[in-house]
C-alpha cells in the first residue's frame, strides 16, 4: 500500500477498487458469488461480480464523505470455480422446470426429481457461502457478498446471524419484497430469499424494507401480519416527498426502526431502472443513487454498525462494452464498502 499512487492510473487485475490488497491485512473480505439459478426474467447476474470488478478501478478512491477509508483493506476473494460450474449445471435445468410450467402449469414425476436437483443444488450454494462468511467472521473482518441474483447472500446472513447471535436487524433495498414461500418451486428463489430468512431459527431480530414497489398479495399480508417486518413502500415514501416531508426526515425514521447492528441487503432493483437498466427485473419508481447514499449516511450517523453487506442482481448488457450497471454498481460497493468501514465501533 505504500508504493500505491491512489492518483495514478489502475487496473482492476491487482485489486478490487484498483488496490493492491492482501486478505490478512483488509478490514473487508468480498466473497463473489456468480449465481442466477432461479432467474426468473432478464439474465447475466452471474457476470455480476465480475462486471462490477472490471468497472471498479474506474473509480476516484478520495471520498469527501468517506475519505480514505479504502486504506483499511477491501479484498475480493478469487472468483469460485465450483459455483460458477454449478450455476452453469442448474442454470438450464431451472429454465427446464419453468418452461413445463408455463406450458402445463404443474410438473410431472420427472420434472419435480429435477426441481429437487435443482433445490439441493441451491442449498449446496447457501452452505458454500455460509461457510466463506463464517471464516472471514472468525478472522475478525467484516463479510460481504457481491452476487449474483438476490439468493445470493443466504450464507452470509446466516453466518453474520450467528456470530452477532441473531441480535441485528436487516436494511433491505429493493424494489421487490422477496417474501414468496417459494416461487415456480424453487424454495431458495431470488423472490424467497428474505422469507428463508424470516422463518429460519437464525432469523434477525427486524427486517426494514425499503424502494418496494412489486410485491404480491401473499407478501403484503405477510408485512401487515407480522411485526418483525417494517415495510417503507415506494410509493408511500414518494406520497410524503411530494407532500412536503424531506428526504433527511424519511432516511431518520427509517434508520429508528432498526437495532444497533445492521446487516445491509442491496439489490441493485431497488434504484430506478436509469441506473440498473440490464438487471434481470427492472421496476419503475424507486431511489436515486443519491438517496440511497444518504440513507446509509444517516444509519452510519445514528451511530449504528454494519456487521455485514450484500450487493446483488448487477447485470450486464449484451453489449459487453456497456459497463454502466457495472460502473453504478461498482460505485454501489464503494459506498457501502466506506460506510461499513465508518460505522465500526472505535
Amino acid at each position: 500500500m505504500q508504493t500505491f499512487d491512489s492518483s495514478g492510473t489502475a487496473s482492476f487485475k491487482v485489486g478490487i477498487f484498483g488496490v493492491p490488497t492482501s486478505l490478512e491485512k483488509s478490514r473487508l473480505v468480498i466473497i463473489p458469488v456468480p449465481w442466477e439459478v432461479t432467474t426468473s426474467y432478464g439474465s447475466g447476474t452471474a457476470k455480476g461480480p465480475q462486471h462490477v470488478w472490471e468497472a471498479s478501478a474506474q473509480i476516484d478512491l478520495f471520498d469527501l464523505e468517506l475519505g480514505q477509508s479504502y486504506k483499511q483493506g477491501y479484498h475480493l476473494l478469487e472468483m469460485p470455480k465450483t459455483v460458477e460450474q454449478l450455476n452453469n449445471k442448474l442454470k438450464p435445468l431451472a429454465l427446464s422446470i419453468r418452461e413445463a410450467l408455463e406450458a402445463n402449469g404443474e410438473l410431472n414425476s420427472t420434472m419435480r426429481k429435477v426441481l429437487a436437483e435443482v433445490n439441493v443444488g441451491c442449498k449446496e450454494m447457501a452452505d458454500w457461502v455460509f461457510k466463506e462468511a463464517q471464516k472471514i467472521l472468525a478472522a475478525g473482518k467484516i463479510p460481504v457478498v457481491l452476487g449474483g441474483d438476490h439468493s445470493s447472500p443466504e450464507g452470509n446472513i446466516r453466518a453474520v446471524s450467528e456470530a452477532v447471535q441473531g441480535d441485528f436487524g436487516i436494511l433491505h433495498f429493493d424494489a421487490h419484497a422477496d417474501l414468496r414461500e417459494e416461487y415456480q418451486g424453487f424454495e431458495r428463489s431470488h423472490a424467497s430469499i428474505m422469507n428463508n430468512v424470516m422463518k429460519a431459527p437464525w432469523r434477525p431480530k427486524k427486517l426494514v424494507q425499503i424502494g418496494i414497489r412489486d410485491f404480491s398479495q401473499e407478501e403484503y399480508d405477510l408485512i401487515e401480519s407480522n411485526p418483525n417486518i417494517e415495510t417503507f413502500f415506494d410509493g408511500n415514501l414518494k406520497h410524503a416527498l411530494f407532500e412536503g416531508e424531506t428526504w433527511n426526515s424519511i432516511c431518520k425514521r427509517v434508520v429508528n426502526t432498526l437495532p444497533q447492528n445492521v446487516y445491509v441487503s442491496f439489490d441493485i432493483d431497488g434504484l430506478s431502472p436509469e441506473y440498473c437498466p440490464h438487471t434481470g427485473t427492472p421496476v419503475p419508481g424507486g431511489l436515486s443513487f443519491d438517496q440511497a447514499n444518504y440513507l446509509l449516511r444517516t444509519l452510519v450517523a445514528s451511530g449504528k454498525t454494519i456487521v455485514g453487506f450484500d450487493l446483488n442482481e448487477v447485470a450486464p448488457g449484451e453489449d459487453e462494452a456497456d459497463q454502466w450497471d457495472g460502473n453504478v454498481g461498482a460505485r454501489l460497493l464503494y459506498k457501502l464498502c466506506g460506510w461499513a468501514i465508518k460505522s465500526q465501533p472505535k
